[in-house]
């Protein structure tokens, strides 16, 4: 058996014992087992002639197969210690073949690099959700910003999904429930600190009873009921509401954490401003697109529009109960540092600025709704531009420049529901870079074969 990496050849011996595999290379003793298999076993059993050896393991082996080196260093460009990918190929001459050696060409892949553009919640966690499905493969992440100067920083945090008109709801549900799975989990464990997760319970509240009076997340949160009387009796102006413990995210402490953790995956973190996907082409294979507003320019996207939010994050320890009026204007989210105190909702205004008087009326509704918001100290005004669009745009696309091919992930356009969908869309986008890295590798047996 010969492997082609790059240009050396290597001479490997491959034997079979039941329903596993061995290889042996003769160049440095290195000593490979592969994972127990019976389609490989019933293979080199219907290699029983010479020359029908290497063929009848091509067939069993298939591509892209696994072998754990033992008694080695681990493989160039993997990843992770103690594995490479093998692509297997046609057998070498019959007369090669020995009695009780079986021949076979085997490819070995080199690990896709796959750049990850966007370091907000959606880019971070996209990347780590990639290391996880994708261990082999080499991550990067760029981006021009970097908490605490990104759009997710001046989010709230909430996990109260929002609708996306165009985006089926049975996958906005599971999107919401991954993520809220996820994050349960983490609050539940001796991260949650460090990650800026917790458990809030409150009320969402209407001034007449809604449509729906069960939203399509009402099984996913926790103890989701009607208000009770007694309840509403709190806020004399709405006549229905619903009471419910959900989960928040202290925004800049779960990206710090989120950078912690791709750090320890190996993932290389970089400043930089991408001005075109095409400018990554010579030193990545797949390219992500996480810029959420970004990429209205980067790729030109014209259903992409900004949504303008001012939001207050004020000190008021006493508050531990979140306030949501039904229409989302306003609403009052207890953290673990500080309160936030929202909002506004501004399609198409590309303003950054604070404006007095938005500030104003945003603390003058809240105090409404909680009048001991008077006392709140230490206000702090931030201002943050929502990437929205009819539905979130998680897509598999393929650049093309003549021959020249780029694979692109998009995932952006989450508008005011990122963090409630984030870890859902997240995988769902590492699902499509697996796929990417299939068709990749499809591609390379075919030209090298």
């Amino acid at each position: 058996m010969t492997a082609c990496e790059g240009r050396k050849r290597t001479v490997y011996s491959l034997q079979h014992s039941g329903s596993r595999l061995y290889i042996r290379e003769y160049q440095g003793g290195k000593f490979w087992q592969a994972a127990e298999s019976p389609a490989l076993a019933e293979a080199a059993g219907r290699s029983g002639s010479a020359a029908s050896a290497g063929g009848g393991l091509s067939r069993g082996l298939g591509t892209n197969s696994s072998f754990t080196q033992r008694g080695a260093e681990p493989g160039p460009g993997t990843g992770c210690p103690g594995r490479r990918l093998f692509q297997a190929g046609p057998g070498p001459p019959p007369h090669q073949v020995g009695s009780s050696l079986l021949w076979l060409c085997i490819l070995e892949m080199a690990s896709a690099k796959v750049a990850v553009v966007g370091a907000g919640v959606i880019g971070l966690s996209t990347a780590l959700c990639i290391t996880e499905t994708c261990p082999s493969c080499s991550v990067t992440v760029l981006s021009d910003q970097f908490s605490p100067n990104t759009t997710s920083d001046v989010a709230a945090g909430m996990l109260i999904p929002h609708i996306y008109p165009d985006t089926p709801l049975h996958r906005q549900k599971q999107w919401f429930k991954e993520t809220f799975t996820y994050l349960f989990a983490i609050s539940n464990s001796a991260e949650a600190s460090e990650a800026g997760i917790h458990l809030v319970s409150g009320w969402q509240i209407f001034k007449s009873t809604p449509k729906e009076e069960l939203p399509f997340w009402s099984d996913i949160v926790l103890g989701f009921r009607p208000m009770s009387k007694a309840e509403l009796q709190k806020f004399p102006q709405h006549r229905f509401g619903q009471a419910f413990t959900t989960l928040k995210c202290d925004c800049p402490s779960y990206l710090l954490w989120l950078e912690k953790r791709l750090k320890a995956t190996g993932t290389q973190i970089y400043t930089r401003k991408v001005a075109d996907l095409w400018e990554l082409h010579s030193d990545y294979d797949i390219v992500v697109n996480c810029t959420g507003m970004g990429a209205h320019h980067l790729v030109g996207d014209k259903q992409l529009f900004p949504v303008r939010g001012q939001v207050l994050k004020v000190h008021a320890p006493w508050v531990t109960q979140f306030i949501r009026d039904g229409d989302g204007l306003t609403y009052i989210y207890p953290g673990i540092h500080r309160v936030t105190l929202g909002g506004t909702r501004e399609k198409g205004s590309w303003s950054l600025s604070p404006d007095a008087g938005t500030t104003r009326d945003i603390f003058d509704r809240c105090c409404s709704l909680e009048p001991s918001l008077q006392g709140a100290k230490d206000i702090k005004v931030k201002v943050g531009l929502r990437p929205s669009r009819q539905s979130v745009r998680v897509q598999r696309e393929v650049l093309s420049k003549g021959r020249v091919k780029l694979p692109v992930v998009h995932n952006y356009g989450h508008g005011a529901g990122g963090f409630s969908v984030h870890w859902g869309t997240a995988k769902e986008a590492a699902s499509l870079v697996e796929e990417c890295i299939s068709a990749l590798q499809g591609s390379s047996s075919r030209a090298k074969l």
